[in-house]
């Protein structure tokens, strides 16, 4: 079955298709993980976006439960150089294809993925649409031009309602920006009594479960569509020790008076490499966002930088100095990548602790 990718610059790419037989719209984007291709396509940070994997296969080991980062996944799209005619795991439950085909989601193979890539680098992130073949390609711009992706995406793809994680030791709520199953499963190793709370909840729904800490997840889309989680943050920072992550890191530095922008290509894959500021440490770090916060907006007298990125000197880290409050913009649950960066749930545990010793002392 002949399928394109047409790209809002007049590029078309011609392949096979293949996942779920459907024509789709969204902002194609590329990620250089080697493996983990599950974990990506159900990551929410990658809600209406079409991905390509810049690692020339992609199925080979196929596709488990015990891998969802989340149940019904926002990506629009999957873009592949080759897709493996067979693949082989003692984990495997499904094919990567059928995965798609299950969860609605179209995808090409046979696509010249390093000239894809090489464009998206020069030229930027851009829209595209994933076609069947057809005669008629000025129609097909046309629908595509007209269509308006990256909107209201963290209402799309937050939990409308509260709910558990249950543990035993220290109370935290989790804000659901587009949270990947991972970060529970790193709180729940550290015997975390959990509530995630949709992104739209405030201050006051917060202080009602009085937790000993908030985390802020990970999510899609533009951090200033959200002036009601900012102003939320502006309050709990104050009264709890509070951990964002990616989305939550840049909400975290638009709540203090810094600001954000979208990159060109942004950061996509697990071989990221950042350093810690304060110790020279180098990690190679899990990735997947759009935007990132300006340096030169953050107010040395409210926050310390605490880690950059090497190849860029983007903003990777950042901690207040007046509050129990700091943020990393990788993800150091690391589903997929290396886990270099998973003691960081560890610190989040000890602001947590020391905060409850000071109140009860």
């Amino acid at each position: 079955m002949k399928r394109y990718l047409i790209l809002e610059d007049g590029s078309i790419f011609k392949g096979e298709g293949f996942g779920a037989n459907s024509t789709t719209t969204g902002e194609v984007v590329f990620t250089t993980g080697m493996t983990g291709y599950q974990e990506a396509v159900t990551d929410q940070s990658f809600a209406n976006q079409i991905l390509v994997f810049t690692n020339p296969l992609i199925g080979n080991y196929g596709v488990n439960l015990d891998d969802y980062e989340s149940i019904e996944p926002g990506c629009k799209g999957v873009i592949c150089h080759e897709l493996a005619r067979v693949s082989s795991n003692w984990r495997q439950q499904s094919s990567f294809a059928d995965f798609l085909v299950q969860m609605q989601i179209p995808g090409i193979t046979g696509i010249d993925t390093r000239a894809l890539t090489k464009k998206l680098r020069s030229v930027g992130t851009m829209k595209g649409r994933i076609i069947d073949a057809t005669d008629d390609f000025e129609h097909a711009f046309s629908q595509l031009n007209a269509t308006v992706v990256n909107e209201n995406l963290v209402a799309q793809v937050s939990t409308s309602k509260p709910y558990p994680n249950p543990g035993s030791k220290r109370n935290v709520v989790v804000i659901d920006f587009g949270l990947k199953h991972s970060i529970l499963r790193e709180l729940a190793k550290r015997n975390c009594n959990t509530i995630v709370l949709p992104y739209n909840a405030t201050a006051e729904d917060i202080f009602k479960l009085k937790p000993d800490g908030v985390l802020l997840s990970n999510g899609p889309g533009d951090p200033k569509s959200l002036p009601g989680a900012i102003k939320m943050i502006q309050k709990i920072e104050k009264k709890l020790p509070l951990f964002g992550i990616c989305l939550g890191h840049q909400l975290f530095a638009l709540a203090n008076g810094a600001d954000t922008f979208k990159m060109k290509f942004g950061h996509r894959g697990f071989n990221h490499p950042v350093r810690e500021i304060a110790s020279g440490r180098i990690c190679f770090t899990s990735q997947n966002h759009g935007y990132a916060v300006a340096p030169d907006s953050v107010d040395n007298n409210v926050m310390n930088i605490t880690y950059r990125e090497i190849n860029d000197g983007t903003v990777e880290g950042l901690r207040h100095k007046n509050y129990p409050a700091f943020s990393v913009q990788f993800h150091p649950d690391a589903a997929p990548g290396p886990h270099d960066a998973v003691d960081i749930f560890d610190d989040f545990m000890h602001v947590i602790d020391t905060r409850k010793d000071e109140r009860n002392a």
